[in-house]
């Protein structure tokens, strides 16, 4: 079978030389089944195309012959005028996916392009709607954003002036407890000094504000 189907796909041709072998053979097998398959498939796409162009055929020579025995029109009896409206016609019914040209035909088609236009409408008028509050809100988040970095700018700098007022009220804090230790010091070596020249205690500063109190 696989024999068979490599002549006919070669036909005149000689068949290429391959290894023959269970796996080989059983590759090619699938390839021929899949191919007949497809072959078949688009056989019968054909008649059936073959089939619907008769009908039409068919159905457009008794229309035409309808038109020339009841009407006697015909497209040789046409000016170029008419020719060209006919083609028109035509056309317009093949855009509008129409199955005929008849007025009934064209209204229904024009009354969904127009529903379709309609909803096609409302539905942008939604999107611009949405895209309108979306740029609302875009707008008010930068406006936020803006005055939030400014709020942050400013905070930062007053943390800056309160961090140096911080540091110089740590400076003089160091300061006045380097003076105090100091004044102690000199204060202890003062009344080290005194006691040592014999002073009175009841002559102390100390002793004369008791005295007074």
């Amino acid at each position: 079978q696989v024999t068979l189907w490599l002549k006919k796909i070669f036909g005149d041709q000689p068949i290429p030389q391959y290894e023959v072998n269970a796996r080989t053979i059983d590759i090619l097998y699938e390839l021929a089944e899949h191919n007949e398959a497809r072959d078949r498939d688009v056989s019968l796409l054909i008649e059936d195309m073959n089939q619907k162009a008769a009908e039409y055929e068919a159905e457009a020579n008794y229309l035409q012959d309808l038109l020339t025995e009841i009407l006697g029109f015909s497209l040789s009896s046409l000016s170029s005028e008419g020719i060209s409206y006919l083609n028109e016609l035509v056309n317009t019914a093949m855009i509008l996916e129409t199955k005929d040209t008849s007025l009934a035909s064209f209204a229904c088609a024009i009354n969904d392009l127009t529903s379709d236009l309609l909803a096609t409408e409302s539905k942008n008028r939604e999107m611009e709607l949405e895209l309108t509050s979306i740029k609302k809100k875009l707008t008010a988040a930068l406006v936020l954003e803006k005055r939030l970095q400014e709020d942050l700018k400013k905070t930062e700098e007053h943390l800056e002036v309160e961090k140096a007022k911080a540091e110089s009220r740590s400076q003089n804090l160091k300061f006045l407890k380097d003076k105090s230790e100091d004044f102690k010091i000199r204060i202890k070596a003062a009344e080290e000094q005194l006691a040592a020249t014999g002073l009175d205690q009841s002559l102390t500063h100390q002793s004369l504000v008791n005295l007074s109190e």
